[in-house]
């Protein structure tokens, strides 16, 4: 990479930078004025919203990235056409080709900044605001830690070794002591699926019974188990779908298309985080145009509300797409990756009039 594209690149990441804090900074405004209705409830208090807030915040990091990547290279390369700077470029033997291919070399690392984001910052973010929320506001929350969690209820200890795909526990124990603090029952069972009524239905159980000194040992294929978990407290050990780590969802997915099992809205949020890179490529190259075409001599405040017209369109189209896919059961992944592929192909046809226009 040459100084000058270097010099190009460093200007569109300080836009794109600036532009992703401005709106990060807007929407965690938004998020910590919902957790206000929440303040009072117990001990939860205005700390205790802003911290929730500052956790989820890397969640809305990824949610702009693509509005942030338009609106940043427009503030970039707008700035640029207006000093003439993009002139003394093509001067110099700096084609159009290479000022967007610079640009979009961009997209590669910024890409996966977010995948790392997705992948380790974000869930365990999302886990610890949720915890502190249900802390804070009286109601008792499992244990959860790297190995598992534990729980206890009237005598009995429920411990999940693994919860690695966000709803399905696994590796499960359940130890039941009776009133003189005796062992009476051990549990142990692969993993677990839950019921609408909350039961846990139990696979590949091996079931211990103590009475006095004798053991009685009994494999069953499955076996329900009145959850003593209430439903709000699983939504404290689980992630929603767009909060799992990408790769996490994956095995999910797949796990829960091995067991026959509906996963419309996970692949649709799956393909969704993978659509992100293909926006990115669009939204650089959307804002190509502004810069060379015959909008390059409008105001930055003009080409700014323009983008963020188009940022808009876009997660509004993004959004009715999902859910239209949702509901007629479409495929998945054509589904998801439409409105980024027709962002893509629509900025390819402008950004090729405009330099047809310049030659």
């Amino acid at each position: 990479m040459s100084l000058l594209e270097r010099y190009l690149v460093v200007a569109v990441l300080r836009g794109i930078l600036l532009i992703a804090a401005v709106l990060t900074v807007l929407f965690s405004l938004l998020a910590f004025v919902e957790q206000l209705g929440f303040v009072g409830q117990g001990h939860y208090s205005a700390a205790d919203a802003l911290i929730c807030v500052l956790l989820t915040a890397p969640y809305r990091v990824v949610q702009v990235a693509p509005v942030s990547m338009l609106l940043g290279s427009l503030l970039a390369l707008g700035g640029l056409a207006r000093n003439s700077e993009l002139t003394a470029f093509r001067a110099v033997g700096v084609s159009e080709a290479r000022i967007v291919g610079a640009v979009l070399k961009l997209a590669v690392p910024v890409s996966i900044a977010l995948f790392l984001i997705a992948q380790f910052v974000i869930p365990p973010g999302q886990l610890l605001a949720q915890r502190l929320q249900a802390t804070a506001s009286g109601e008792a929350a499992p244990l959860r830690s790297a190995s598992g969690f534990w729980v206890e209820h009237d005598r009995q200890y429920l411990n999940v070794q693994l919860f690695g795909y966000g709803n399905v526990p696994e590796n499960i124990d359940i130890y039941t002591f009776g009133g003189d603090g005796s062992l009476t029952s051990y549990v142990h069972a692969k993993r677990a699926e839950i019921e609408p009524d909350g039961t846990w239905l139990l696979t590949g159980v091996l079931k211990k019974t103590v009475n006095a000194t004798q053991f009685t040992t009994t494999k069953l294929d499955t076996l329900p188990w009145p959850s003593f978990i209430s439903s709000h407290q699983m939504q404290l050990l689980m992630l929603p779908p767009e909060m799992m780590p990408p790769v996490a969802l994956y095995k999910y997915i797949g796990e829960r298309k091995r067991l026959d099992q509906q996963a419309q809205r996970d692949e649709l949020t799956f393909w969704t985080m993978v659509s992100i890179p293909i926006s990115l490529f669009g939204m650089v190259i959307i804002a190509a145009p502004f810069a060379f075409g015959a909008q390059r001599m409008q105001s930055a405040g003009r080409q700014l509300l323009i983008g963020a017209l188009l940022g808009i369109a876009f997660q509004i189209s993004q959004q009715v797409i999902f859910y239209l896919g949702l509901r007629m059961s479409l495929n998945p992944a054509i589904t998801a990756l439409t409105p980024s592929v027709a962002l893509l192909a629509y900025a390819s046809y402008l950004l090729r009039r405009t330099y047809l226009e310049l030659r």
